[in-house]
């Protein structure tokens, strides 16, 4: 009798000690632009936004990089992004945030046009977006595509 009544006190004590133990969580999170497309960029953004007033909210943390290649990588483009605004806001604001450019991309594009296409300086090369997603998704990060 006594020890069924440890097992049930033990697992109410579990139960009721759950959500206390699980705020304080750090969640990571990878963030996939590949289109040219300004609403899916602001998705993208909102998407940071959002998730980081959520985990704020329950007292967790979290960890955000946008990555960016192909035609998303527009979105990063000095002078052509159409949400350089956002970012640089975003990046004063949230520390949480960081953003990576496809190395790759940034080479063709710049070949294209015949000299180095200047990149937001918020915007952090990366060999290879594809190859950035992966490392990050083998990591534990959780994937969001807009």
């Amino acid at each position: 009798m006594i020890k069924k009544l440890i097992a049930v006190f033990s697992l109410v004590m579990t139960v009721a000690a759950g959500p206390v133990l699980a705020a304080g969580q750090h969640h990571k999170v990878a963030i996939h632009v590949d289109q040219n497309d300004p609403k899916v960029m602001n998705m993208a953004l909102n998407n940071a936004q959002n998730v980081t007033k959520y985990y704020d909210s329950v007292g967790d943390t979290v960890e955000i990089e946008l990555v960016a290649y192909g035609p998303g990588l527009l979105m990063f483009v000095e002078g052509k992004s159409p949400v350089a605004d956002r970012i640089s806001t975003m990046s004063l604001e949230m520390e949480n945030l960081s953003f990576a450019a496809c190395g790759n991309t940034h080479r063709k594009m710049s070949e294209k046009v015949g000299k180095k296409v200047p990149l937001m300086s918020e915007a952090k090369v990366v060999t290879s977006g594809v190859v950035r997603l992966i490392e990050l998704q083998e990591s534990g990060w959780s994937y969001v595509r807009p």
